[in-house]
């Protein structure tokens, strides 16, 4: 496993940790072409492999302030563009991955539904299979930029009877008649990222818009969730390192009882323990990576890679106890909403959930052990 940087690596990831402080909306992250990266260059994108994603990624969640924003775009990224670039047909390819690529359209990833939420191929959306086409009709629920999307990836099931062998996974676009986007209840955190809820009331949508073959949907859903999982709080990365930062700067200048608190054992032990969950998760992440463009580093011997759910689950959860620490360290500066902490622990909250919950990311990889 070759974690060496090229040249290339390291400037794409210094442009966005020096300008990603500018990035303050979805425009302002199209114009640095963040959501071209993975995409493939005939199709609009720069081509860049998920190792290289990851360190981009990593330098822009330094500069950016906006976890929101960022997850925002990772939801569009891993879960719209990078299934299309796995399963779509060339005509699909064409038809949405530049705009997808440069940020022209907005993708969302439709699946999770009031009944089917950690269990999410235990759908209730079905697909009804007519000439030339299929019917949609459910409701799905904290559909992330659904407000926004374009175009969305829809998962359906052709017989609720068949389980998840039976989903099968489509592309509809907004403005399509028997579709909806309705208004979600709001969030505590996460503000820039936007969800609602997508009504399918007798959606035509015909066959070409079909993404794979019928009942390949848990196949596509996998996929996506090997990537988003890997991928999606990749910035978080840089957000620890600048929180990390602001707290040693906190540490050497701040005094209390004649002394810089950085002497005090219990705030340093907490800066420590910062820089510790982020080597940890950087490491983590960045092998998980190197797995995803090389296949297994036991060369395939495993036949379902558990680094996956360890990333999401050890970077939501060192997120949310670093700025914790960080909230502790700076004390009652650190409570207000000008320290700027508060509004990072409740994002980083809300990574914990999405993607899958923490104990959720324990229960699948408890099964890919053998465990269970």
């Amino acid at each position: 496993m070759d974690l060496t940087w090229t040249p290339e690596q390291l400037d794409l990831h210094d442009r966005l940790r020096s300008k990603g402080a500018a990035a303050a909306d979805w425009q302002a992250l199209a114009d640095l072409h963040v959501m071209a990266l993975p995409v493939p260059r005939e199709h609009g994108g720069l081509g860049h492999s998920a190792l290289s994603c990851a360190l981009a990624l990593d330098g822009l969640g330094h500069g950016c302030r906006d976890i929101g924003l960022l997850v925002a775009a990772g939801a569009h990224m891993w879960a719209v563009a990078l299934p299309l670039m796995k399963f779509g047909s060339p005509e699909q390819r064409r038809a949405y991955l530049p705009g997808l690529a440069s940020g022209r359209l907005v993708g969302a990833h439709a699946i999770t539904e009031t009944e089917a939420g950690s269990d999410a191929l235990a759908l209730r959306t079905v697909a009804r299979h007519e000439e030339g086409g299929y019917v949609l009709t459910g409701r799905k629920r904290f559909v992330t930029n659904a407000p926004d999307a374009d175009v969305f990836l829809v998962y359906a099931t052709l017989d609720s009877r068949l389980g998840f062998t039976g989903v099968t996974a489509f592309l509809v676009e907004r403005g399509q008649p028997g579709v909806r986007v309705e208004d979600e209840q709001r969030k505590m955190g996460l503000d820039s990222c936007r969800w609602g809820q997508v009504v399918l009331d007798e959606c035509v949508v015909p066959d070409r818009m079909r993404l794979g073959v019928e009942k390949q949907g848990s196949a596509i859903f996998s996929t996506v969730m090997a990537w988003e999982r890997t991928l999606l709080l990749a910035p978080l990365l840089g957000a620890m390192e600048r929180q990390l930062e602001e707290c040693v700067d906190r540490a050497r200048t701040r005094r209390q009882f004649g002394r810089r608190i950085g002497s005090f054992q219990s705030v340093a032990n907490r800066i420590v323990d910062m820089r510790l969950r982020l080597e940890t998760s950087r490491a983590l992440l960045r092998s998980a990576a190197w797995e995803l463009d090389h296949g297994p580093a036991d060369g395939g011997r495993r036949s379902s890679s558990p680094l996956p759910e360890l990333v999401k689950l050890q970077v939501s959860e060192a997120a949310v106890a670093t700025f914790e620490a960080a909230m502790q360290i700076f004390g009652g500066h650190g409570y207000t909403e000008e320290a700027g902490i508060e509004e990072r622990l409740r994002d980083a909250l809300g990574t914990r959930i999405s993607s899958g919950t923490s104990d959720m990311q324990r229960d699948v990889v408890a099964a890919k052990l053998g465990v269970r």
